[in-house]
């Protein structure tokens, strides 16, 4: 038995570490577009790797191979169009091609490579909007669209090819009223947990294995919340602030952490609404550097802060609820609940976190 269940992990741990691995794209690419009185540019800021590794894919998949080889003393010839296959600008419903430039910026303890691509354009005479659409991510990404005259640029939330709703080239921009902001900042919140925030998923999980009962669970997440939204707040506001090349691997390790604690203990110590606090702010800096990606806008600054937070706290629910639903309800009173639900899942999910902290830490080395 134990031989099988140990054959189980192996096998299942590098398959949910690659999944895992690819939360928080959210806030990797962000794109941003300047309207002048008869110019456009787009600028897509990206994660170098992932974009190599996606256009590397496309470029195998083109009849006849026009772009060449790797080998070639020019492997990026042909850039430019194959690019241009998964991004659309259309001015009036008319797609346009757009003039393409790049820089890619080395490593550093910080982040990973990075990629600045811009796309360059005249505007017809006459034009009245225009409408975006990138489709080499495939998780949410922010747009923001700065035009002459405005005093702040106005700020979307796209999900993976999703196109942008109909950008107007002149005149005042469109007024986003506070119910506007305030869903939109909350569904922005949801999503940063449900579906793009698997280590918060496997974080909030962790603390629900070691006690499906109501009351020391809601101790917990009571005291998660109270953390992380007293970070968050203070991370928007410019009090504190933490590079995500140390608050990253620290998440990760808190995932761990908490799934290895469920299966030394089989009850909840004293220590843990503390530790879950400590690890709530770490969190809260986490949830920060997502929103500070897309920006707050000033008019509704306080709204948007507010129900993005109420967003996150929506999703962390969802989980718990449906953990708790599916899983604590009918199984969580059963003699056999912790030999075969808490200590397989709290195992699966420490190696993971341990697996995941050594791969953020790799990028500081």
């Amino acid at each position: 038995m134990i031989g099988r269940r140990a054959l189980w992990l192996v096998l299942a741990v590098p398959a949910l570490a690659s999944v895992v691995g690819s939360a928080h794209e959210i806030g990797t690419t962000r794109v941003a577009i300047w309207i002048s009185a008869d110019q456009y540019r787009a600028e897509i800021v990206t994660d170098a790797q992932p974009l190599a590794d996606k256009m590397a894919v496309a470029w195998k998949q083109i009849p006849g191979n026009t772009l060449g080889t790797p080998e070639s003393p020019q492997p990026l010839v042909g850039f430019d169009e194959l690019l241009l296959r998964r991004v659309t600008l259309t001015i009036d419903g008319v797609e346009v091609q757009p003039g393409v430039a790049y820089t890619v910026s080395p490593s550093t303890p910080d982040r990973a490579a990075f990629v600045t691509i811009r796309l360059t354009g005249a505007l017809p005479e006459g034009a009245q909007s225009l409408q975006w659409t990138y489709g080499w991510t495939y998780t949410a990404y922010a747009l923001t669209v700065h035009r002459d005259g405005d005093p702040q640029p106005t700020a979307a939330w796209l999900e993976g090819d999703q196109p942008s709703a109909s950008i107007t080239l002149h005149g005042p921009a469109p007024v986003v009223s506070r119910f506007q902001v305030a869903t939109r900042y909350l569904r922005l919140g949801f999503t940063h947990i449900i579906p793009h925030g698997l280590d918060h998923i496997l974080f909030v999980l962790g603390i629900f294995l070691l006690s499906h009962r109501l009351r020391p669970l809601l101790l917990q997440v009571t005291a998660f919340t109270v953390a992380h939204s007293i970070t968050l707040a203070l991370s928007i506001f410019g009090v504190v602030s933490a590079s995500p090349s140390v608050v990253e691997p620290l998440i990760a390790l808190s995932i761990a952490y908490v799934a290895l604690e469920n299966l030394v203990v089989n009850s909840i110590k004293p220590w843990r609404i503390l530790v879950v606090f400590g690890f709530g702010l770490l969190h809260g800096l986490g949830f920060a550097g997502a929103l500070q990606e897309l920006g707050l806008p000033r008019s509704e600054f306080v709204t948007a802060l507010v129900t993005f937070n109420l967003g996150v706290e929506a999703g962390q629910v969802a989980v718990i609820g449906t953990a708790f639903l599916v899983v604590g309800l009918w199984c969580g009173p059963r003699p056999w609940y912790r030999r075969r639900v808490v200590l397989p899942a709290s195992a699966l999910i420490a190696c993971v976190g341990v697996y995941w902290t050594f791969e953020r830490l790799a990028f500081r080395f």
